[in-house]
């Protein structure tokens, strides 16, 4: 097989990562080219690697799947990836210094959901959300190429977050498919069912249960907040997409809140002029202030 050009696997990941739809894809316009292209081909690598497992074509083993993804990571650092996107990701580490590690790592975390669809507590549910999230964070991190050990901080807590909002929005979507993330320990302290989840039951005990859920993601987002204003100048101007990140994110979890929980009806999203909008105040805020984003 004749192995594709590095700039024609860069095309793929890039029109792949446009046509997504992904709230990320704006704040990556914000990057300068090298980092914009390499940020494109992570997210190309992180979707196809969630969609073996999330949208797997039929016939195909998903696990065995994951396998070739791992296979084609580590060629990658090899020098021989033969996947448009991995060919892409070997022409970004001549420049990035990403560990393979990282990238194996949120292969497993993907891999999770394969064998557990529930979480008794949220101690158990933490190395998920790390390795799906946060993990991506730290990629991130090698190519925004930040200075601090703090910025590590950070990233971790700003993946919690995110992955947090995530299963909030789509709590009753992920149940239908026999994906309950949110601790069970915080069903039973609610006295709110999996069950009554399921039949659409909206209770007062539902929305205790989802003021506490959101709590806890505003939580990490207020630490992400109050360590990057702790980072050097320098670190927080390399982190602005990641600012817009959180501002696109934190505004949909403000806007779960401020709809009292729409658990049952159409999933929170921000229209393209609002993640655009959002997108444009940080960046600019960034260009005339030391702190890029506004107070939680």
């Amino acid at each position: 097989m004749q192995q594709i050009s590095i700039i024609a696997a860069q095309e793929i990941c890039t029109t792949y990562t446009k046509e997504s739809g992904s709230n990320f894809y704006y704040s990556f316009l914000f990057l300068p080219r090298p980092r914009r292209e390499a940020m494109y081909t992570i997210y190309a690598l992180c979707r196809m690697v969630d969609s073996a497992v999330d949208d797997p074509p039929p016939g195909s083993k998903p696990l065995e799947v994951l396998a070739t993804w791992r296979a084609e990571v580590s060629a990658a650092y090899k020098g021989h990836p033969i996947l448009p996107v991995t060919i892409s990701l070997a022409a970004h580490l001549q420049k990035f210094d990403i560990p393979e590690q990282l990238i194996q790592e949120l292969i497993t975390g993907v891999e999770m959901d394969l064998t557990i669809n529930r979480y008794a507590t949220f101690s158990d549910l933490y190395p998920y959300c790390y390795r799906v999230a946060s993990v991506v964070g730290l990629i991130c991190l090698k190519i925004f190429q930040t200075q601090s050990p703090q910025a590590e901080d950070y990233a971790v807590n700003l993946g919690l977050a995110f992955q947090l909002t995530n299963m909030l929005r789509d709590l009753y979507s992920d149940a239908k498919e026999n994906r309950v993330y949110l601790p069970q320990e915080d069903f039973q302290r609610f006295g709110y069912s999996v069950e009554s989840l399921l039949n659409k039951q909206s209770t007062p005990a539902l929305m205790d249960f989802m003021k506490f859920e959101c709590a806890r993601a505003r939580a990490y987002y207020q630490q992400a907040h109050d360590i990057l204003q702790t980072l050097p100048a320098s670190d927080q101007k390399a982190l602005v997409v990641a600012e817009i990140m959180r501002g696109v994110y934190s505004t949909i979890l403000h806007n779960i809140e401020a709809q009292n929980y729409p658990v049952f009806g159409p999933r929170t999203r921000l229209s393209s002029f609002q993640r655009l909008s959002i997108a444009s105040s940080i960046w600019f805020r960034s260009l005339f202030t030391r702190h890029i984003a506004p107070s939680m």
